[in-house]
C-alpha cells in the first residue's frame, strides 16, 4: 500500500504530520526524532488518531433512526474514512474541512461542516474540531478524538511505570461496552482510579474500553513519574475513553462528546443519550492540546 502524502507542521520543538484522509494525526516527533505516537503495527491496529464523527462508538445494529426512517451508519461514523479538503497550510498550522454530500446524506441525513485545525507552538500541539450547522433543522451529532500514543513513551521501556494522573479525583463508576455489539452496558463498574491516579496495565482492556461518561477532570498527564510524559487537555469534553489491544505498543486516550448507544436504546438519534444538538446556524468547537514533556 502506498503511503498517502502527509501534511506536516512544525515548531522549534515538535513536528506533526496529518493525513488528509480523515484529517487524521499520524505522527508527533520531537527534535531528536523520537515518535510519541503509535507504531501502527498491523498485528494490533493500524489507526493513528481517527476523527470520530458524526457518532462515537456503535449504534444498535449500526442503524440511525430519524423521523421514522432508518439509515446504516457503521461504528465511529464516516469522517475517519473521508477525504478532507486542505483549506489552509503554513509552517505551523493546517486546516482541513469536510462538508456533507450526497454520499454522507445517504447514511446521515443532515447538513454539516466539520473543520479540523492543527497548530504547533513550542512543545504543544493544539487540535480544534468545529462542527457547524448550515442546515434548517437541528443537527444531532457526537464527536470524539481517538489519538493512539506510544506505550511505552520514548525514554522508557517499562510499560508498567506509566500511569494517568487526572487533575481532579475521579471516584465515579466507569462504563463498559458489550464486546460483540459495541453498545454501552447498563451495569457500571468500580473505578480503577486511585484518587487521581490510574496505574496502566494491559488487563484493564481485556473487556475492551474503559469509559467515563461524566468525567470531573478536563486534563490529565500520561507518562512516567519523573520521566517522559504527555499533558493532554480537553476543556470542552466531559467524557473519556481509554483503549488498546492488549500487547500493542500504544494506548488511546480519547476525549469524547457522546458515546455508543446504551443497550436497549432504539429511539431517534435526537433522543440518544449523550448526543449534542446544534441549532441551525450555530457552531460548536472541541479542543485537545497535547504537550510533550521529555524525561
Amino acid at each position: 500500500m502506498t503511503q498517502p502524502a502527509l501534511v506536516t507542521i512544525a515548531s522549534e520543538t515538535l513536528t506533526a504530520a496529518i493525513n488528509p484522509l480523515g484529517a487524521e494525526l499520524w505522527s508527533i516527533t520531537d527534535r531528536a526524532g523520537q515518535q510519541w505516537m503509535t507504531d501502527a503495527d498491523p498485528a494490533f491496529w493500524t489507526g493513528h488518531a481517527p476523527v470520530l464523527f458524526p457518532i462515537v462508538g456503535s449504534l444498535a445494529g449500526d442503524t440511525l433512526h430519524h423521523d421514522g426512517k432508518a439509515y446504516t451508519l457503521p461504528r465511529h461514523g464516516f469522517a475517519r474514512r473521508s477525504d478532507f479538503a486542505l483549506v489552509a497550510h503554513d509552517g505551523a498550522t493546517a486546516h482541513f474541512r469536510l462538508r456533507d454530500s450526497a454520499e454522507t446524506r445517504a447514511v446521515y441525513p443532515f447538513a454539516f461542516v466539520l473543520d479540523m485545525a492543527f497548530a504547533v507552538e513550542g512543545a504543544t500541539l493544539a487540535v480544534t474540531a468545529t462542527v457547524s450547522n448550515p442546515g434548517n433543522e437541528t443537527l444531532p451529532f457526537s464527536f470524539g478524538f481517538h489519538p493512539a500514543f506510544a506505550w511505552p513513551l520514548p525514554g522508557s521501556t517499562d510499560k508498567h511505570a506509566h500511569r494517568l494522573v487526572f487533575t481532579k479525583d475521579e471516584p465515579e463508576p466507569i462504563a463498559r461496552v458489550n464486546k460483540q455489539s459495541g453498545l454501552v452496558l447498563e451495569r457500571r463498574y468500580a473505578t480503577p482510579v486511585r484518587g487521581r491516579m490510574l496505574p496502566l496495565r494491559e488487563q484493564l482492556f481485556t473487556n475492551d474500553a474503559v469509559i467515563w461518561t461524566d468525567l470531573a477532570s478536563r486534563a490529565l498527564t500520561y507518562g512516567v513519574e519523573g520521566g517522559p510524559a504527555l499533558d493532554v487537555a480537553f476543556p470542552d469534553m466531559a467524557m473519556l475513553g481509554l483503549w488498546q489491544v492488549p500487547g500493542a505498543h500504544y494506548i488511546c486516550i480519547e476525549p469524547w462528546a457522546g458515546h455508543a448507544d446504551p443497550e436497549g436504546f432504539t429511539g431517534d438519534i435526537t433522543q440518544k443519550p449523550g448526543i449534542v444538538l446544534l441549532a441551525p446556524g450555530e457552531s460548536r468547537s472541541f479542543r485537545m492540546d497535547v504537550t510533550v514533556r521529555g524525561g
